[in-house]
């Protein structure tokens, strides 16, 4: 006897099958309160409809606010769907927020997440190299907010490389790396640096090349610690 295919469900009360009309209430409220991107299939299983089904319903509530003018959106990223405030609200937005976010983050954490962004799988030495500054500070807590995380190893010295999470990717509204803007004008282009870097490390004796460990801070005639570090600048929530 051959497998039957699977019926989608029905409404008890009028014996119908599901569609997405009759889901997209449940949809918004879940989505409301996500404070994550939710998978379609954690949306199927919660609403009781077919993945398919539950699809149609995004993308008709996605086009549904974008032909309303809604100052919302609905967008897939890092593998799901979460509601974003549109771009022409942004500079609203940054107004009423950057505060906060300077309270969160320091200018140091910042640019070290901006290095290790559009640079990476980056060494945490070849970030110091690229910020001059010590960053030990900063990426424990950038690691700390599960905005970076280690991603492998240098195959050649064994240094532990360094790049963005998918979480990174939550906070910024992407769906990928590749949706990050043009590198800012202050950060030298990711190719050319690169380039600058490779040359620097090449002139570089074999034992001060960079590895696991950051290249020690110098030291004045005194013995006394005159290294340059961004640990100071930290700002905790």
């Amino acid at each position: 006897m051959s497998e039957q295919a699977p019926v989608p469900p029905r409404d008890a009360a009028s014996d119908r099958v599901t569609t997405s009309d009759d889901i997209g209430g449940a949809v918004e409220a879940l989505l409301l309160r996500a404070d994550e991107p939710m998978p379609v299939e954690e949306l199927a299983d919660a609403v009781g409809a077919p993945v398919v089904v539950v699809e149609e319903c995004l993308t008709g509530l996605a086009g549904f606010y974008d032909r309303t003018g809604r100052g919302f959106e609905l967008r897939h990223v890092a593998g799901g769907w979460r509601y974003y405030t549109r771009p022409e609200h942004g500079d609203l937005i940054a107004r009423w927020v950057v505060s906060g976010l300077s309270s969160r983050l320091s200018q140091a954490a910042l640019e070290t997440l901006a290095v290790i962004a559009y640079l990476q799988p980056i060494s945490r030495s070849r970030v110091s190299a690229v910020r001059g500054v010590n960053v030990d500070g900063v990426v424990r807590t950038l690691l700390a907010r599960d905005l970076i995380a280690e991603v492998g190893h240098d195959d050649e010295t064994g240094a532990v490389h360094l790049g963005t999470t998918t979480y990174f990717l939550e906070r910024l509204g992407l769906a990928r790396l590749d949706d990050l803007p043009p590198i800012a004008p202050l950060l030298p282009d990711a190719a050319q640096l690169e380039e600058e870097l490779s040359a620097l490390a090449a002139s570089l004796p074999e034992a001060g090349r960079p590895g696991d460990s950051e290249p020690p801070a110098p030291t004045g005639d005194n013995g006394s610690d005159h290294g340059r570090s961004d640990d100071h600048d930290e700002l905790e929530e």
